[in-house]
């Protein structure tokens, strides 16, 4: 009789240890799919922003991560050129913790001459029907006070107009709006810093080529 209990006991845990590896591997496995099927989609979706924040360009230069004066995490640039290899603009996805749902992150296209050219915003958990609204109210061409397109914020004041800046701000969603201007204005000065950096290289480096040559 014992010995029929601790047969069925081990039977038991035998059972068990193989339910719990099964479920275990099913798991793993519908883990690594479902990861693969996010990574692509947000990779396609990343590239549909760049598409849709830049103007027409023909390839895209190698990704730069850069970190920011103002910020804990890295901004990635997209440098973007014509068929003569001449740039055409540049996206960055930019990110601010200000939101009020907190961290959400964004995409802005900036032509050579640092006007933006479109922003499109990736990921956030802003209230529907108020902050989720920044997704189309900052490129309103009829609401001039509104509309980012078309300006450069090292010439104009990327604030709230309620903060005394030149932007407005979403009804009834300051907090997002000026969380989502925090995110423009980062973008903004990173790719300042590093356009700026890169020119001075190149104008130092074809300084030392023409004393080299004389």
């Amino acid at each position: 009789m014992m010995a029929k209990r601790e047969s069925s006991f081990i039977n038991m845990l035998v059972t068990l240890f193989a339910v719990t590896f099964i479920a275990s591997a099913s798991l793993g496995l519908v883990n690594e799919m479902t990861r693969d099927a996010i990574k692509k989609a947000n990779i396609k979706a990343q590239e549909k922003a760049i598409a849709s924040v830049l103007p027409k360009f023909d390839k895209l230069g190698k990704s730069l991560m850069v970190l920011p004066k103002d910020g804990p995490d890295s901004l990635e640039l997209f440098p973007a050129y014509d068929a003569q290899g001449k740039e055409v603009g540049t996206a960055v996805k930019s990110y601010t913790n200000k939101g009020f749902s907190g961290h959400f992150t964004i995409m802005v296209g900036f032509k050579p001459d640092g006007t933006i050219s479109g922003y499109e915003v990736l990921q956030h958990q802003e209230t529907p029907g108020l902050g989720s609204k920044m997704g189309e109210w900052f490129r309103n061409k009829d609401k001039p006070k509104q509309d980012i397109i078309g300006k450069n914020p090292g010439k104009v004041n990327f604030h709230v107009s309620k903060d005394g800046g030149d932007i407005d701000a979403i009804t009834a969603a300051t907090i997002s709006s000026r969380a989502f201007l925090d995110a423009v204005r980062r973008a903004y000065n990173t790719w300042k810093n590093e356009s700026d950096g890169m020119s001075g290289s190149k104008t130092k480096n074809e300084a030392q080529t023409e004393g080299g040559n004389s």
